[in-house]
């Protein structure tokens, strides 16, 4: 059975994920959850933008 999750690994700049990490804190979010919304929203600009994209 194929897991929904994916599991991703991000090199990031250790200070700019601490403020990450307090402002997701702040939004009431983990940061995982935090990076989660900021994909979604883009993905959706994106689309909103240039279409739907088809994937597998």
């Amino acid at each position: 059975m194929e897991d929904k999750l994916l599991r991703y690994t991000l090199r990031v700049d250790r200070i700019l994920f601490q403020k990450f990490r307090y402002v997701a804190e702040a939004e009431g979010r983990s940061a995982n959850k935090e990076l989660e919304q900021f994909i979604k929203k883009h993905v959706a600009e994106f689309e909103a933008k240039y279409g739907k994209i088809e994937t597998k």
